[in-house]
């Protein structure tokens, strides 16, 4: 299933059949893609993501996982998530 990110002002759709935490991976992922956020760059934290869309800690924590499964960030203990360089592989 593949949610398209088309405005940067996008929101969690708690009604939608897709996974509040993966519409935040995929607004996430967007914003990587475009280059808003650079490799090596720090993602928003979790308390971040649960004040921008309202969601659970659970939620938040679960979307940034979801981009360091896919390779697309990484996870530094007690500094946050960062954006993963592509060519490091």
């Amino acid at each position: 299933m593949s949610v398209q990110v088309v405005d940067y002002v996008a929101m969690v759709d708690h009604g939608s059949v897709v996974a509040p935490y993966r519409q935040i991976a995929a607004i996430l992922r967007a914003r990587i893609e475009s280059g808003e956020y650079a490799p090596g760059q720090r993602l928003p934290g979790i308390h971040d993501l649960m004040g921008e869309y309202g969601v659970a800690h659970l939620t938040a924590n679960k979307a940034l996982r979801l981009l360091v499964a896919e390779g697309r960030a990484e996870l530094s203990r007690g500094r946050g998530f960062y954006v993963r360089d592509s060519s490091e592989n």
